[in-house]
C-alpha cells in the first residue's frame, strides 16, 4: 500500500492532523500582547482605593465579589498560554510580598500595549526586549534613593500600623485605620523574639453578623463549634489533644464473644464500661480538665467526662488540630493514654461563648506572647467578610515583608512618577534604538498615577500634568489625591500613604520579566487535543 503523503505545507505536515501552528508578529506576538491586555484591561478598573469590584462565579458556582487581582484571576482559572505567564508573575508576587498583585497586571500590561506599537513603528522584538531590560535595571538602581522612611522600631505599633495601612486601604477604603489596627495588635502579640514570623499563626474566624468595625483581635483561636458534653468552662487547665476518636478503638482483626448466660453479658458490658472510666479517670488524675479529639467521642466517653467534670472538644479539621496544639503547646497523641507533663498543653481560659447567635469554642490565653491569634471578623453578608478576610491576609502578610525589609516608599503612585521622570531623562541620553523602548518603559509606569485618577472620578491627563510639575519642583513624594473633589495632588508622606520598597522593587521585576517572556514567543504550537469527540450537552437518555 502506498504511504499518505500529507498536503499541508511546511510545519504542520509533520503534526498529528488537528494540530495548530501560529507564527511571526501578526499571527503569535500580536495575538498574546493582545490576549494580556484584555487581562489587564479587565482588573484595571479595581487598582486603588476607589477600585470597583468585580462579580466572579467560579467553576463551582460559588459568587465573590471582590477588587483583589490575586483572588479574580485564581477563580477565573485564565486558559491562554501568554496571559498565564503574567498569571505566574502575580503568584510569584503574592507568595514573596503578598501585595502588588494588581500593580504587576496594570503595569505588565501597558508595557506589552507600549511594545505593539514599537513593533508597529519598525523595532525589532529584540530591540524592545533590550531597552524594557535596561530601563527596569535602571529602576531599580533609583528605587532606593526614592526610600522616604524606615521603621526604626518594629515592635512599635502606631509605625507598624501607618506601614500596612495602605495595603489595606485598597482593598477596605473607609476602615483602613480600624483594619489596619486589628492587624497589627494581631502580629505584635505573637511576634517572637528573633522576628521569624510566620503568617499562619493569624486565624480568622468569620461570624455573620452585626458590622465591620464590632470585629475584634483574641489571643489564642476561636472555633465555631459547641461543646460535646455538659462542662462548658475551664480555667487555667490543661489541656490534653488527641488526634484519634475518643471511643473504643475498632480492632484490626474480627473477633467473636460466645455469651451463654445474662450473668455473662452484664460481666461484659460491665468490663468494657470499667475499662473506659478507667482510662478517662487516669485522664483526670494527671490534671487535665480539657480533652480535645480528631475524631467522634462515644457515648460511654463522654458520660464519664461529664462525671470527672472534663469539657470535651471535637475539632474535624487536622489543619486546626496542629494550630491549636502550637497554640497551648500540646503533643497530639495518637491513642487515648494519660499525658505526660511535656505532652499535656496549658490553656488560661476555655469557654462556651456566643457571639450574635453563633456558639463559639474560645482557647483564651492571657499572657503576651501567645503562639496564635485569631481576628473575629463581623459583617452583614459572607461576602464582606471574605473581602475584610483578604484585606487581613494583605496586612498579614505586609507585616512579614515589613521583618524581611522595613524600608518605605511614598505611594498614590508618587514613586512612579518619580521612576517615569527619571527613566525618560536615562533614555535620551541611551544611544541606539533601545531609546525608544526605555522611554516607552518610563510612559508604562504612568499608568499607575493615571489609573488611580481615572478610578477616583478626577480627570487623568490633568492630574499627570499636576504631578509631572511637581516632581519638576524637586516635590518627590507629590501622589495622586484620591479624595480631592474632581482631583489634585498631595504630598503622600504626609497623608501617610507610604508603600513597601521591597513589594514595589519585586513588582517591577517580575511585570517586567513576564512581559518580556511573553514578546520572546514568535511560535505557537498546539498538539491535538487528547480524548475523542465531546459528548452532547442536554442529551436525553431516555431516547435510547
Amino acid at each position: 500500500m502506498a504511504m499518505h503523503v500529507p498536503l499541508a505545507p511546511g510545519f504542520a505536515q509533520m503534526m498529528k492532523e488537528g494540530a495548530k501552528h501560529y507564527s511571526g508578529l501578526e499571527e503569535a506576538v500580536y495575538r498574546n500582547i493582545d490576549a494580556c491586555k484584555e487581562l489587564a484591561k479587565t482588573t484595571r478598573s479595581a487598582f486603588g482605593p476607589h477600585g470597583q469590584n468585580k462579580m466572579v462565579i467560579n467553576h463551582l458556582e460559588k459568587l465573590f465579589v471582590t477588587n483583589d487581582a490575586a483572588t479574580i484571576l485564581k477563580e477565573l482559572e485564565v486558559q491562554h498560554p501568554a496571559a498565564k505567564m503574567i498569571v505566574m508573575a502575580l503568584q510569584q508576587q503574592e507568595q514573596e510580598v503578598g501585595d502588588g498583585t494588581n500593580f504587576i497586571l496594570v503595569f505588565a500590561g501597558a508595557l506589552l500595549e507600549h511594545a505593539e506599537m514599537l513593533l508597529r513603528m519598525g523595532l525589532s522584538v529584540t530591540e524592545v526586549i533590550d531597552g524594557y531590560e535596561v530601563a527596569c535595571k535602571k529602576a531599580l538602581e533609583i528605587l532606593p534613593d526614592l526610600v522616604c522612611d524606615r521603621l526604626k522600631d518594629l515592635r512599635n505599633s502606631a509605625e507598624v500600623q501607618r506601614a500596612i495601612r495602605a495595603s489595606v486601604m485598597s482593598k477596605q477604603y473607609g476602615n483602613e485605620d480600624f483594619i489596619a489596627k486589628l492587624i497589627t495588635d494581631a502580629c505584635l502579640s505573637i511576634l517572637p523574639d528573633k522576628l521569624n514570623f510566620n503568617v499562619d499563626n493569624i486565624r480568622v474566624c468569620k461570624i455573620l453578623g452585626s458590622g465591620i468595625l464590632q470585629s475584634q483581635m483574641m489571643q489564642g483561636m476561636v472555633f465555631k463549634r459547641q461543646v460535646e458534653g455538659e462542662i462548658t468552662k475551664a480555667e487555667k487547665c490543661k489541656v490534653v489533644v488527641y488526634s484519634c476518636p475518643l471511643d473504643i478503638m475498632q480492632t484490626e482483626t474480627k473477633g467473636t464473644v460466645l455469651i451463654k448466660s445474662a450473668e455473662e453479658l452484664m460481666n461484659f458490658s460491665h468490663g468494657e464500661e470499667n475499662l473506659i472510666e478507667e482510662q478517662i479517670k487516669s485522664i483526670a488524675s494527671t490534671g487535665c480538665s480539657v480533652i480535645v479529639t480528631g475524631g467522634k467521642v462515644g457515648e460511654l466517653n463522654l458520660h464519664f467526662c461529664n462525671k470527672y467534670k472534663i469539657l470535651v472538644v471535637r475539632l474535624m479539621s487536622k489543619w486546626d488540630l496542629r494550630r491549636l496544639c502550637k497554640s497551648i503547646n500540646a503533643t497530639p497523641l495518637p491513642r487515648i493514654t494519660p499525658p505526660t507533663a511535656d505532652e499535656a498543653g496549658y490553656c488560661d481560659k476555655v469557654y462556651v461563648d456566643e457571639i450574635g447567635d453563633t456558639p463559639v469554642i474560645v482557647f483564651k490565653q492571657d499572657k503576651e506572647d501567645s503562639a496564635i491569634a485569631t481576628i473575629i471578623i463581623r459583617g452583614s453578608t459572607e461576602n464582606i467578610m471574605d473581602d475584610v478576610e483578604r484585606a487581613v491576609d494583605d496586612g498579614v502578610n505586609n507585616f512579614k515583608a515589613l521583618t524581611k525589609d522595613d524600608r518605605l516608599v511614598p505611594g498614590a503612585g508618587a514613586t512612579e512618577i518619580e521612576l517615569a521622570k527619571q527613566i525618560t531623562t536615562f533614555g535620551e541620553a541611551t544611544p541606539g534604538l533601545e531609546q525608544y523602548a526605555i522611554k516607552k518603559f518610563a510612559e508604562s509606569l504612568e499608568i499607575i498615577p493615571r489609573t488611580l485618577a481615572e478610578n477616583a472620578g478626577a480627570k487623568p491627563t490633568e492630574t499627570l500634568s499636576m504631578l509631572y510639575a511637581a516632581h519638576q519642583e524637586g516635590k518627590k513624594n507629590t501622589g495622586v489625591d484620591v479624595e480631592a473633589p474632581g482631583g489634585g495632588v498631595v504630598d503622600a508622606v504626609e497623608k501617610n500613604i507610604l508603600d513597601l520598597y521591597i513589594a514595589k522593587y519585586w513588582a517591577l521585576k517580575f511585570a517586567t520579566s513576564s512581559a518580556c517572556t511573553v514578546l520572546k514567543v514568535d511560535q505557537i504550537i498546539m498538539a491535538k487535543q487528547a480524548g475523542g469527540p465531546k459528548a452532547k450537552e442536554n442529551k436525553d437518555w431516555d431516547e435510547d
